[in-house]
């Protein structure tokens, strides 16, 4: 769609991520993933956000995704979720946000990592936001639950933040531990306790 005939889109959400990296993630400072491939997820919570003249406000959507190597050189799969409450003009509107077709970081760079994208699923969310102890079920197929990383000598809760001003899906982020991080989804099926979690709050637009 011509830059002039894109519709204006913004929100504003609480956003969870979790992958298979160690705390940190090094892919957020442009290092390959711990292992060489990345597995992961991610979820947001809309508070308020529009498309046009639809409200996207108390929506929920996500990804379900893996790359054979660090994200930046492509070759992904990724399945996308979205709020099974959302009315059909809603529905529309946010697969135009998550696909890239409507413009805007972070979704139009992220959708050119993959060469594969699973058919959109709607399902419920179910989001307990409580800072680092926040948990995020998309359906029946992925999940996710944070807590604080732990001292190992103390077992006292570290205070963790990243600070990533370049950054495009997130500017800032508290570093959690992802207590879970378990997909079920087709080709994305997998397991990943106690490894990285961020979680934060951001704002988007086109």
């Amino acid at each position: 769609m011509p830059e002039a005939n894109k519709i204006k889109w913004s929100l504003e959400a609480d956003y969870f991520q979790a992958c298979n990296c160690d705390y940190g993630c090094p892919c957020e400072f442009e290092a390959p993933p711990t292992p060489g491939y990345c597995e992961g997820m991610g979820a947001w919570k809309i508070k308020k956000g529009r498309y046009g003249n639809v409200s996207l406000d108390d929506l929920g959507f996500g990804f379900v995704a893996k790359w054979p190597e660090a994200i930046h050189k492509g070759n992904g799969t990724a399945a996308l979720f979205f709020d099974e409450k959302a009315k059909p003009e809603q529905r529309d509107a946010l697969m135009q946000i998550a696909s890239g077709k409507a413009g805007g970081m972070p979704f139009e760079i992220i959708v050119t990592t993959f060469s594969k994208v699973l058919g959109p699923q709607f399902v419920p969310f179910k989001f307990q936001i409580k800072g680092k102890d926040s948990s995020v079920q998309i359906g029946g197929s992925a999940e996710m639950a944070f807590e604080a990383i732990k001292n190992p000598v103390t077992k006292s809760e570290e205070s963790i933040r990243i600070e990533h001003g370049t950054g495009f899906i997130f500017k800032g982020a508290d570093v959690v531990s992802a207590k879970v991080c378990k997909a079920r989804v087709e080709e994305l099926d997998f397991s990943y306790p106690n490894k990285n979690g961020f979680v934060t709050k951001v704002n988007y637009a086109n």
